[in-house]
C-alpha cells in the first residue's frame, strides 16, 4: 500500500455498510453515464455497428438463458438466432413457455448484476475477464461478417490490455460496461423493436402474444422495472461487500496472476 492511500483505507474501514466510499459513489455516477452512453450508441446507426461483439455477447446470453430454461423445463431447441441487427431468436418445442421466456430478462439481469459487481473490485473484474473474453470470441461460430470478426478482436485486445493498465484497474470500468448492457437488456430489446423493426421481435412482444389481455407496453413496463430494481440490489451489494481502497485492491488483485 502506498502512504497515499493510507487515508482512502482508514476511510474504507470506517464507513458504515451502506455508505458509499469515495471510490464507490465513483461507480454509482459511472453506472448511470454508461447507461445513457449504451442507450445512445445502440440506437445510432453507424455508432452501433462498432459495439457488435458487445451486442452479440448481451445477446447471446440472453438466449442461453432461454435455452436453459427450456432444456430444464422438458423443451426441445428448433433453432437459435443471434444476430446483432436481428437481435435472437430461440424456438422452443414443448416445455413451458412462460418460464422460457422469462429466462431471458432474468437471466440478463443476474448476469449483469455479477459484472456490475466487478466494477467495485479489481479481483472480481480480472475474474468475470475470463468469462467475458470467452463469451466474446463464442458467437463468432454463427458470424460470417468480417467487420465484427475484426472488432472482436479488438475488444479482446482491450481486455488483454486493461490487465496492465493500473494494477488492471481498467478492467472494472470495461465490466461495468457490460454489466450495464446486460443488466437493461430490455430496454435495448424495445429500442431495437421501435426505431430499427427488427425480425426478431422483443420479448415483451412475445408476452403480450402469450397473454393477449396484457398490452405490450405493460410488459415493458414491469421488466424494466423489474431490472431497475436489480440493477439497485446489485448496486447495494457492492456498496457493503467491497469497501476496499484503491490501494487494497490492488495488493489483493496482485495475489491472482499479478501484472
Amino acid at each position: 500500500m502506498y502512504p497515499r492511500d493510507i487515508p482512502n483505507a482508514t476511510q474504507a474501514s470506517q464507513t458504515p455498510p451502506l455508505t458509499p466510499t469515495h471510490d464507490q459513489i465513483v461507480v454509482l455516477y459511472v453506472t448511470v453515464v454508461y447507461a445513457v452512453v449504451i442507450f445512445g450508441i445502440w440506437n445510432i446507426p453507424v455508432a452501433r455497428t462498432l459495439i457488435n461483439p458487445l451486442k452479440l455477447f448481451t445477446i447471446g446470453w440472453h438466449e442461453f438463458c432461454h435455452i436453459v430454461a427450456a432444456v430444464l423445463t422438458g423443451g426441445t431447441i428448433s433453432s437459435v438466432t443471434i444476430d446483432p441487427n436481428l437481435g435472437g431468436a430461440t424456438i422452443v418445442e414443448g416445455g413451458r413457455p412462460p418460464i422460457i421466456l422469462a429466462a431471458g430478462y432474468v437471466g440478463s439481469s443476474v448476469f449483469g448484476g455479477v459484472f456490475i459487481l466487478a466494477g467495485f473490485d479489481s479481483l472480481v473484474a480480472k475474474i468475470m475477464s475470463f468469462v467475458l473474453g470467452l463469451g466474446l470470441v463464442t458467437p463468432l461460430v454463427l458470424v460470417r461478417d468480417k467487420l465484427t470478426i475484426l472488432l472482436t478482436l479488438f475488444y479482446e485486445g482491450l481486455l488483454v490490455g486493461f490487465w496492465f493498465i493500473g494494477h488492471a484497474q481498467a478492467l472494472r470500468w470495461y465490466c461495468l460496461f457490460v454489466g450495464v448492457m446486460n443488466m437493461f437488456y430490455v430496454i435495448w430489446d424495445l429500442t431495437d423493436d421501435k426505431f430499427f423493426r427488427k425480425a426478431n421481435d422483443s420479448d415483451c412482444t412475445q408476452f403480450n402474444i402469450m397473454f393477449p389481455r396484457i398490452s405490450a407496453h405493460v410488459w415493458a413496463c414491469f421488466w424494466i422495472m423489474f431490472q431497475t430494481g436489480v440493477c439497485i440490489s446489485f448496486l447495494f451489494l457492492g456498496i457493503v461487500s467491497f469497501k476496499l481502497s484503491t490501494g487494497e485492491m490492488n495488493t489483493q488483485a496482485a495475489v491472482f496472476l499479478p501484472t
